[in-house]
């Protein structure tokens, strides 16, 4: 009898481990099947744009230098950072009209400027959708930011060669540096110059990020940056201003016309109202005030104010503030102009 029950054990001990190998296997196959998706929907941006017929054999030419990288969305749009295409003209730095593009599978494509927007630093061309091969994929926008503890990759060109995937979690999902104008989502995944404007992709294949910047230099070289940490623009926010550009409407991010400062409360630091202009005075707030909330979200940061503008708040709809004056907590009503 305990010898029936032994084998009994062991048989379902090793369907366990024969199901388990099975998952694991299918798992690791689906995931192949994503990254190569993600691989053939993410393009390089080439640092010079020829326009004869010669530059078809001149890609494979040293001299033609990768510069960034680029996600393609659906019907030829391209999505990238602004950063990774501007251009030194005179004392300004501006956005080129055409740019040209690596695919994975080694076809120079043009694309043509559909809009920029600096505040995001990012910018939308256009590939003319006959000139796609078959090969090329689009990838869809993820409906949820990433959590901390995610698990997220990137396919871009790092060093001007590629496309190589790196992988990571996300650490921190809401934070900020002088480079940029919202929120980040920070990556312990590894990015080298050239990855900007690539896309920070979930385990379904899914945008939910950009890359924006990296911060651990491991190279004293400008052209050879490397980092074990990188920044990410949310997808959400992204999304939201690629669609704007691409129907030709002017996103206009809201303005409430304060200009804050810090503000030490027992042991903890607020922000506080340095002036009032325009929606902010017309609604109440005085100089001092300390800011507690909007529409009944915390304020802690200057940065997390200015982010709820970015992704929440619209011209002209009412937004409910939390200020504490005197002592005493009041609730003001402001229209952003």
């Amino acid at each position: 009898m305990a010898r029936v029950w032994w084998l009994t054990l062991s048989l379902v001990a090793l369907t366990s481990m024969f199901s388990s190998w099975a998952w694991s296997t299918s798992l690791d196959r689906d995931f192949s099947t994503v990254i190569e998706r993600v691989k053939r929907a993410t393009v390089g941006i080439l640092r010079h744009h020829h326009n004869d017929a010669s530059s078809r054999q001149a890609v494979r030419s040293p001299q033609l230098t990768i510069r960034g990288t680029g996600v393609l969305l659906q019907d030829g749009y391209l999505l990238t950072a602004r950063h990774a295409v501007e251009r030194q003209q005179g004392s300004r730095r501006i956005v080129p009209r055409t740019i040209a593009v690596l695919t994975s599978d080694l076809h120079e494509l043009p694309a043509t400027l559909v809009g920029e927007q600096t505040v995001v630093d990012i910018v939308v061309y256009r590939v003319d959708p006959t000139l796609l091969p078959p090969s090329l994929l689009s990838v869809p926008f993820g409906k949820n930011d990433p959590k901390p503890g995610d698990e997220v990759f990137t396919v871009g060109y790092p060093l001007g060669w590629g496309p190589a995937m790196s992988f990571g979690r996300v650490g921190n999902p809401r934070t900020f540096l002088p480079t940029a104008h919202t929120r980040l989502i920070q990556v312990d995944l590894s990015a080298c110059r050239g990855n900007s404007g690539g896309g920070l992709f979930n385990a379904s294949g899914e945008l939910v990020g950009m890359v924006h910047a990296i911060i651990q230099t491991e190279s004293m070289q400008e052209e050879r940056r490397c980092s074990r940490f990188a920044f990410a623009v949310p997808g959400s926010l992204i999304g939201r201003v690629a669609d704007a550009l691409i129907h030709g409407k002017h996103l206009v991010f809201p303005k409430l016309g304060l200009r804050l400062t810090a503000a030490k409360l027992g042991t903890q630091w607020r922000i506080a109202v340095a002036s009032a202009t325009g929606p902010a005075r017309k609604g109440g707030i005085h100089r001092g005030d300390i800011l507690l909330s909007v529409n009944q979200i915390p304020l802690a940061t200057a940065a997390e104010l200015k982010t709820f503008l970015l992704e929440h708040a619209v011209p002209g709809q009412p937004l409910t503030f939390e200020i504490l004056r005197d002592g005493s907590i009041h609730r003001l009503t402001i229209e952003p102009s």
